[in-house]
């Protein structure tokens, strides 16, 4: 076919096209008139082989025949892949009137929040200072270890900490917000992330110079960091209903290898720590009984060594189930 010219006027459909056909190549045309109103505009797709001219009607009926004349003409043929009998139109409408009926009943039951627009821009708020925060720390360690090489591995907690202590203390809130149902995030994987990592900055290493300057620090910093970068641009589009793809994906790919990195990494500092604090006794409790028992804290921070590699494989299969659902095939509805 070659420029068909295909228009709806007065509930007629009009055809012409110039084609190769059975009178080779000529102008092909014909009308049908429709037995009910149908929309003015109709749709076509031609390929190769054919051309599909798709009506909608004004309104969904059934129809005792297509053309407003008895008798069908010659050139039309029903296509029974398609074709729909009186009760199963009937059916097929019920449905939809009654899927219809449901979600209005279904929106009528949930109360409007009248905090709603609140709560998406404080989270919106919350995730682009994360993502700046953060961004900071990644920029500026990048910066250092190009221009000094090894040597930016030893003052990385005195040029990071602070702005690394206010994102991880701000990052409690992410508690507070699955406690409060403010997201549907659970809430054993955010409390073991977060209080995992602020145990290991300030405890460990706010509280023992000795270690501010050991290589480890940048590791750990960098770890963190890194998977942020990706964490909360994804939550703060999420906000606002959107979805990048790309960013999906790392956001649920990059944590495959940076977490187990990142927790080596903690439990290298955790084991680098034990015999400071065995030195210095500090943290070690006194307890006031006749056999004057002492809890050594090189002795706690064994047992969190345990209880880290735990904490890992709690965030692994959480973060692993939300992968699956957020990157795995989608499953198609059967109709």
């Amino acid at each position: 076919l070659q420029n068909p010219d295909i228009t709806i006027t007065d509930n007629v459909l009009h055809f012409r096209a110039q084609g190769h056909g059975a009178k080779g190549d000529n102008i092909y045309e014909f009308e049908i008139e429709f037995l009910e109103p149908v929309e003015p505009k109709p749709v076509c797709r031609m390929t190769q082989r054919q051309l599909n001219i798709t009506v909608q009607k004004k309104e969904s009926n059934w129809w005792e025949r297509l053309t407003k004349q008895e008798k069908r003409p010659l050139f039309l043929a029903p296509d029974f892949d398609r074709w729909l009998d009186e009760s199963d139109a009937e059916m097929e409408l019920k449905e939809q009137e009654e899927e219809k009926i449901n979600k209005m009943k279904i929106e009528s039951r949930v109360p409007k929040d009248p905090f709603k627009h609140l709560k998406k821009g404080y989270l919106i708020m919350y995730n682009l200072v994360q993502f700046l925060g953060f961004s900071w720390i990644f920029v500026n360690m990048t910066v250092r270890l190009f221009i000094l090489g090894k040597d930016s591995f030893y003052d990385t907690f005195h040029t990071i900490s602070d702005m690394m202590y206010f994102c991880q203390t701000l990052a409690l809130m992410e508690i507070m917000n699955s406690l409060i149902g403010l997201v549907r995030s659970p809430l054993i994987p955010s409390v073991v992330q977060v209080f995992g990592r602020n145990f290991v900055l300030f405890v460990i290493l706010g509280s023992l110079e000795e270690m501010q300057s050991k290589p480890v620090v940048f590791f750990i910093f960098y770890f963190w960091s890194i998977v942020e970068l990706f964490r909360y641009p994804y939550y703060m589009l999420s906000c606002i209903g959107i979805e990048w793809k790309p960013l999906t994906w790392l956001r649920y790919t990059v944590w495959i290898p940076l977490y187990p990195l990142g927790s080596l990494a903690e439990a290298v500092c955790i084991v680098q720590s034990i015999p400071i604090f065995s030195e210095t006794g500090k943290f070690s409790l006194g307890l006031p009984n006749p056999l004057n028992v002492t809890i050594q804290f090189p002795f706690v921070l064994q047992i969190y060594l345990i209880a880290l590699f735990l904490g890992l494989f709690v965030n692994f299969r959480h973060l692993y189930k939300q992968r699956k659902q957020h990157l795995g095939p989608k499953k198609r509805k059967m109709k």
